[in-house]
């Protein structure tokens, strides 16, 4: 016998670039929507009968009108209005998600003065969250982020690792270690200020990453783990993933000169790539 499996559909990559106008000092708010809705389709998926489906064109088209009226102020909020709408209008839907992708933009100081309507696109990564919210359930929201590119030149080394006869990677400790990162974390309750838990995860994990004295990217990766979950008390576990960027160090002594750790070809393939949850106890 064979059957459908479990199933959803949705829209992705709506595009959104929302400006608050409140006063002289704009905002900007830029996101890469996808919504999805699960429920029994098995009508249209075997059968070809559309009168379950909420057309994908108009859950962009929700998009575009939810944003319109929102007040919510980061994308966490905004996330959670649209699974709501999408879930409180179509009772064939038992499960509305929505997954939100920012990038951040920062006002341009100009003249000394912050600019209330120039910006300039921030090197952060992008600020990641997930929405999902089951009928008769509770809205569950994970946020993250991806894509951010971090570098230390200081404790950080790698030695006392497996040696066989075809390793040629040698001990060291004093390297360059750099990760282009990605991150998220679960909240176990509603009742969050998202942006202020966000910026303390944020923090707590960057100074993690500047301070700990490194022996293996994996030992900053739970270093950096743990400092989140100390810091915000609000979440239940974190997901890192740290490509190791490898930056190798350039042999100069056929030009006649040294090279005390100085100067050195950053590649990003092959890479090494390491990740892991990071959870509280019980």
């Amino acid at each position: 016998m064979i059957m459908l499996g479990e199933n959803r559909y949705g829209k992705s990559r709506v595009r959104v670039m929302k400006v608050e106008r409140d006063g002289p000092q704009h905002t900007v708010h830029e996101w890469n929507v996808e919504v999805w809705l699960k429920g029994a389709f098995e009508s249209c998926f075997e059968d070809g009968d559309n009168s379950r489906i909420l057309p994908t064109d108009t859950m962009k088209n929700t998009v575009y009108y939810l944003a319109r009226g929102s007040r919510a102020a980061n994308a966490e909020g905004f996330a959670t209005e649209m699974v709501t709408y999408l879930l409180n209008n179509n009772s064939q839907v038992e499960e509305a998600g929505a997954s939100i992708a920012s990038t951040p933009w920062s006002h341009i100081t100009a003249g000394g003065e912050t600019h209330g309507t120039a910006f300039i696109q921030d090197g952060a990564g992008n600020a990641t969250t997930t929405v999902t919210y089951p009928r008769g359930g509770n809205a569950s929201v994970a946020s993250g982020f991806r894509n951010l590119a971090i570098l230390k030149t200081a404790k950080s080394g790698f030695a006392g690792y497996i040696k066989d006869k075809l390793t040629t990677l040698r001990e060291t400790h004093d390297r360059l270690l750099g990760t282009l990162a990605s991150g998220e974390w679960k909240y176990v309750t509603g009742d969050v200020d998202y942006s202020a838990a966000r910026a303390k995860i944020m923090d707590a994990l960057l100074q993690s990453f500047a301070v700990h004295d490194s022996l293996s990217v994996q030992q900053t990766l739970y270093a950096m783990g743990r400092a989140a979950l100390e810091a915000e008390p609000a979440i239940a576990e974190i997901k890192l993933s740290m490509p190791n960027k490898h930056c190798n160090l350039v042999d100069l002594s056929p030009l006649g000169v040294d090279n005390p750790n100085h100067i050195f070809v950053p590649t990003d393939e092959p890479h090494g790539s390491i990740e892991a949850r990071v959870r509280r106890a019980g």
